[in-house]
């Protein structure tokens, strides 16, 4: 395994060394020991959970504040999705800035977004299984968001929004702007 960083301080796009042959393929997905070697920090992650999707579902942007922040590994084990993480760390020299990755059961890649950050994603084929790994328990008091459309950040989301499918409640978090007063 190999970790990248991203334009995003301690955000890294994570690849696994894949062993193929005539039988198909084998990789180690997470194994704790690299993991906290390769990004410089350890993370205790105690929770796995996984979001079956259809295309055009946008889920996002999503954070928890406080002592209830939570780090996530996240990955596509079946289609493919665009990830986005944005930097909410008001000391972070990427205060506000995002990064966008596809991440699909092809490519096999994973994204470490750190605490502090929001997180989303939207499906791009029919379907995806959406797997992630969090180090903090949800708190349902301790949700919050941003917008997806915010002009701020200016996502690329890769459809036409009249393909979105975005739950009620996505559809009203607050801009930026909005969630800094």
């Amino acid at each position: 395994m190999q970790a990248i960083e991203t334009s995003l301080k301690d955000c890294y796009i994570l690849e696994p060394t894949i062993f193929g042959d005539d039988r198909g393929y084998f990789f180690e997905s997470y194994n704790k020991e690299k993991f906290e070697s390769l990004i410089g920090k350890a993370v205790d992650f105690i929770q796995d959970n996984e979001a079956f999707s259809k295309k055009g579902a946008l889920r996002g942007l999503h954070f928890q504040e406080g002592v209830h922040a939570q780090a996530k590994l996240v990955r596509v084990t079946q289609g493919l999705v665009i990830d986005v993480a944005v930097d909410l760390r008001s000391n972070s020299e990427t205060f506000l800035q995002h990064f966008a990755i596809e991440l699909s059961a092809e490519n096999k890649k994973q994204l470490f977004v750190p605490r502090g950050f929001a997180h989303g994603y939207i499906v791009l084929s029919e379907t995806a299984v959406f797997n992630y790994k969090c180090d903090n328990l949800y708190n349902r008091a301790s949700e919050n968001g941003i917008i997806y459309n915010d002009i701020n950040l200016n996502i690329d989301w890769k459809l036409d929004s009249n393909e979105f499918i975005i739950s009620e409640k996505d559809k009203v978090l607050p801009t930026i702007k909005q969630m800094l007063k």
